[in-house]
């Protein structure tokens, strides 16, 4: 019985391993050697290459033939689509979403709060709509983003539950442009005013030249389940119909809103 006990614990442990690993590509969000993952999990190499072997003959990671970096697998793609194809949340958003896309020919994005992140608040892109004209290089669906720089992270941290804020009370917030955002009581600051307003802005924070407005997404306990933003050129969004872009952004939030309850 005690065999069996160890047995499970250990199971249990390899099954962490190979999440935490899984876990540092994503939010690393490029290709990482063994050394880097075992230097940023603090466990062994010998582990890391242990597992990553596992992983690698079940379709859940890949490794570069040229330099012996692992990245996230195929195996992770297709169960990704397998469940974004199945949210109703994604369902039920799609046609707001890309009625805004094509009446400014510019990208919609829908995301909600990645609840793993540790060192800064982060997002889960679930959706990225774009017009048939207008084509973005702005994150993917399925990508990983911080939310401190950009609207929809803006508009879910805004109206999220006050413990998820009170995990990353003053930390340092990575900067991206000189616009972005790095002091907490500054962001909070933000926060407060996308609450008064009821819209977020991403004023080049992320990336220069690109600016995104966004607005929350709530169910029917008025919790904040997700968020939407349109991105664009500075250029163009603000411009002198920035007001009307704003109001359809609310808009459009409030109809997926409404449909959800």
């Amino acid at each position: 019985m005690g065999d069996e006990k160890s047995g499970d614990k250990d199971s249990i442990s390899a099954i962490d391993r190979a999440i935490d690993i899984l876990f540092f590509l994503q939010q690393e969000g490029r290709e990482q050697g063994v050394t880097r993952i075992a230097s940023g999990l603090g466990i062994y190499k010998s582990t890391v290459h242990r597992t990553l072997a596992t992983l690698e003959k079940r379709g859940f990671v890949q490794q570069n033939a040229e330099n012996g970096k692992y990245w996230l697998g195929i195996k992770l793609y297709s169960l990704g689509m397998l469940i974004g194809e199945n949210l109703p949340l994604k369902q039920i958003a799609f046609p707001f979403a890309k009625d805004l896309a094509e009446k400014y020919r510019e990208v919609v994005h829908i995301g909600v709060l990645d609840k793993t992140a540790s060192l800064y608040p982060q997002l889960i892109i679930l959706d990225k709509i774009e017009s048939k004209v207008m084509l973005s290089m702005t994150p993917p669906a399925g990508s990983v983003s911080p939310s401190h720089c950009s609207a929809v992270g803006k508009a879910l941290l805004a109206f999220c539950p006050p413990e998820y804020l009170a995990r990353f009370a003053g930390v340092s917030l990575p900067a991206y442009t000189p616009n972005t955002i790095t002091d907490w009581s500054v962001f909070l600051e933000e926060l407060a005013r996308i609450r008064e307003r009821g819209y977020s802005l991403d004023d080049e924070e992320l990336e220069l030249g690109l600016t995104c407005i966004g607005g929350p997404i709530f169910a029917r306990d008025r919790d904040v389940v997700a968020a939407l933003s349109l991105s664009g050129p500075t250029s163009r969004l603000k411009s002198d119909q920035f007001e009307k872009i704003v109001a359809d952004v609310q808009t459009t939030a409030q109809q997926i809103s409404r449909a959800l309850r």
